[in-house]
């Protein structure tokens, strides 16, 4: 199993070229940053840097370690503007390029800057076709398509990413359209889940490769959780039974076992967010012991 680390997207650059030098010199495998503009909230003022640049300049300075965006909102950008970025940013960073896709979600972006949002199936149609579109343009030497949404005509992507194939990764949990669009068409997927959550998702993400025949052994799967290693039972309990997103909680122990499950029900890599370990030294500390003291439980 993989282990990869998702800074807060609100730090000042160099405290995230900072946390990617140290977790790419510590033993984890990669590094994610959320493709966003503000945040989700009422106040959008604080500073959000954007995520594509930000990778750009992370990948001379940040070795070894995969880099990714967890995830890249398929409304932001024309697919084919976007395959051009991934496929340049392969090169900028030797091969190490993971590009994360999902529908779209955040209104309030979109909202502000005058970008269309659509509804939930007119996002989703639109992945569909930009999955389509990027995936032609990796591999095809002139790329055509002529969809309801984008078109392609003799169109040339060079050069091509140093990947073969750059891996695309789907982030999203829905269970009749997203999932069906990752059988079709990702290397990865990706979504915010317990290990329940991930057996319920896994096995119809299964039977969709199946209707579309595709061996499900192709696709890496991912999760993402809150992570908050205690002692304190209360404040435990607290945490699984409030928090509006997954937690992985416990004692150090009861995390050993969690990480465990994830890597027996089949998940490949276990993203761990920093939202909730603190500042500075504090944070490192966190990761330090999670790298050292946990994740051994599920190394290949």
């Amino acid at each position: 199993m993989r282990f990869s680390f998702w800074p807060t997207p609100m730090l000042p650059f160099e405290e995230t070229l900072s946390l990617g030098q140290h977790v790419a010199d510590t033993g984890w495998d990669g590094m994610w940053l959320a493709d966003h503009f503000m945040p989700n909230a009422e106040d959008t003022s604080a500073p959000w840097p954007e995520a594509w640049t930000t990778l750009a300049a992370l990948a001379p300075q940040v070795p070894g370690i995969r880099l990714g965006t967890m995830v890249s909102g398929n409304t932001y950008r024309h697919p084919a503007v976007l395959a051009k970025m991934a496929a340049s940013l392969d090169h900028i960073s030797g091969g190490r390029l993971v590009l994360g896709l999902g529908s779209g979600w955040q209104e309030n972006e979109h909202h502000q800057y005058g970008i269309e949002f659509s509804t939930v199936s007119g996002r989703l149609d639109r992945l569909d076709e930009a999955c389509q579109v990027i995936k032609a343009l990796f591999s095809e030497k002139q790329a055509n398509f002529d969809g309801e949404h984008y078109s392609l005509k003799e169109a040339n992507l060079e050069p091509k990413p140093l990947q073969r194939p750059l891996p695309l990764l789907i982030g999203g949990g829905g269970e009749k359209v997203t999932l069906k669009i990752t059988a079709k068409y990702a290397d990865e997927w990706n979504v915010w889940g317990t290990v329940d959550i991930l057996k319920t998702k896994m096995a119809i993400l299964d039977q969709h490769c199946e209707s579309v025949g595709r061996d499900p052994s192709e696709i890496q799967r991912s999760a993402v959780a809150l992570l908050f290693v205690s002692d304190d039972d209360a404040f435990v309990k607290k945490m699984k039974e409030s928090s509006p997103q997954p937690v992985l909680a416990g004692n150090l122990n009861e995390i050993r076992d969690t990480v465990a499950a994830y890597s027996e029900a089949g998940v490949n890599e276990l993203l761990v967010p920093d939202f909730t370990l603190g500042q500075g030294q504090g944070k490192i500390d966190q990761l330090d012991r999670f790298i050292n003291a946990i994740a051994p439980v599920a190394r290949n």
